[in-house]
């Protein structure tokens, strides 16, 4: 019998707890997905998870209201790639680990060498991002990238996504005709060492399909494992995708019939030219992530604002658009700009919703994580942002933030310097 009560007791406090848990959050609007805005919107959170969402919703009972009627409420950012977490100082190579020794390494995993106290991390954060793909550099084939979460204790727990996708960087298809630098190699000697750096290329990969053939072949399975060959086999066998970073149209060019050739998913990252061959990559369903928003024109004949418009010709076009910014330890620092790399292609031809998914969930679909973020949807991780005006506006200023349902702190190196200065003496005093 009291057994019974005791029971009948916990089980009654469990149930109060769990309903304490749920939050109910009212905001002026909430963007829901690139396509849906609810005006005003609410959004019913229980644990990690959004319970409901909608223009009105009823309030159950326990549930704690979070009152954000003076602000607009959006899904997470996800930077689709940066060296957040590897790099720290550009001019400080001791703090940057960005770059593996070695042309190809298929098996370094980019999350392990992530620094989750980087103060970089913060600064990121503090402007809607919440999550980022971080990416291997160095070489021809540079490891496999990991998603991150920007908050967390320790980088196991930072990391949501282990693995994603193989990178490699595609051998330059250009030639220098500068004839008056001697220590140039000659036009022939460049196109063989292009040619070689390709079949190079090839020839590791005909070599992972080879040890795969021979594993699944082999009699004897306590043969021992070659780490190199066993990070291959999800890429080969197109269980994970390939992102190919390449900018030139010729690269571009050769790198989809080489994917084509080989039945690989690729990705395209950089695609600094894309724009040039939308209608080809739109067919064969190969998805972009530009990150040559604020990069000058290649030719001097070409407009100012070339690649302001690359990324409208690219959504117009049906490519699956991600927009990120360039590569390396100094855009790491400039992660919090990233909303402002999508605006400032919507005046030129980028309609809004597109830019809205190309860091939100384009990103998310291009990770595999489409089923957790990218969007505010029943079911997915209670992760938004609550900003003062619209995220694509300088002058917005992100106000709050959930991951996971978690509140997370907002404040950076960025923040405790001004508080600091504020405080500075002042002459006479």
């Amino acid at each position: 019998m009291k057994l019974q009560i005791f029971l009948t007791l916990l089980f009654a406090y469990l149930s109060v707890y769990a309903q304490e848990q749920q939050f109910l959050y009212k905001a002026r609007k909430i963007q829901a997905t690139p396509n849906i805005i609810l005006e005003p919107g609410e959004i019913l959170v229980e644990g990690s998870r959004i319970v409901a969402i909608g223009k009105s919703l009823s309030r159950p009972k326990n549930c704690q209201l979070i009152d954000w009627q003076g602000y607009e409420i959006f899904p997470g950012l996800i930077s689709p790639g940066s060296s957040l977490g590897l790099a720290e100082i550009n001019a400080l190579r001791p703090t940057r680990d960005e770059n593996e020794v070695g042309s190809h390494t298929p098996e370094i995993e980019a999350w392990t060498a992530v620094n989750p106290d980087s103060e970089l991390i913060p600064v990121a954060r503090a402007n809607g991002i919440t999550h980022s793909l971080t990416v291997p550099m160095g070489g021809t084939i540079s490891g496999i990238s990991g998603v991150i979460s920007l908050e967390g204790w320790g980088i196991e727990e930072m990391t949501i996504k282990k693995k994603v996708a193989l990178h490699i960087w595609w051998p330059g298809q250009g030639l220098s005709i500068h004839t008056h630098n001697k220590s140039l190699k000659s036009m022939d000697e460049q196109v063989k060492d292009r040619m070689k750096s390709i079949r190079d290329m090839e020839e590791f990969f005909n070599q992972a399909d080879a040890y795969l053939k021979a594993r699944n072949n082999a009699q004897d399975r306590k043969s021992p494992l070659n780490p190199s060959w066993e990070a291959m086999i999800p890429f080969i066998t197109g269980k994970l995708p390939i992102i190919v970073h390449a900018d030139e149209t010729r690269q571009i060019s050769s790198a989809v019939e080489w994917a084509k050739k080989r039945k690989f998913k690729i990705i395209l990252s950089g695609g600094r030219d894309a724009w040039k061959i939308a209608d080809v990559l739109a067919k064969q369903k190969i998805p972009v992530i530009f990150r040559h928003i604020f990069t000058a024109p290649v030719q001097i004949n070409d407009p100012f604002d070339t690649h302001f418009r690359a990324p409208g010709i690219l959504a117009n076009a049906g490519v699956e658009l991600s927009i990120g910014l360039r590569l390396g330890a100094w855009s790491a620092a400039n992660q919090r700009n990233l909303p402002y790399h999508a605006a400032h292609a919507i005046p030129v031809g980028l309609q809004r919703k597109h830019a809205l998914a190309s860091i939100t969930l384009n990103p998310a679909k291009l990770l595999g994580i489409e089923d957790r973020l990218g969007s505010l949807e029943k079911g997915k991780e209670a992760t938004f942002i609550a900003c003062n005006g619209d995220i694509f506006d300088l002058r917005t200023t992100v106000e709050h933030m959930r991951i996971s349902g978690e509140e997370v702190d907002l404040s950076s190196r960025h923040t405790r310097l001004y508080k600091k200065y504020q405080k500075r003496p002042k002459k006479g005093n």
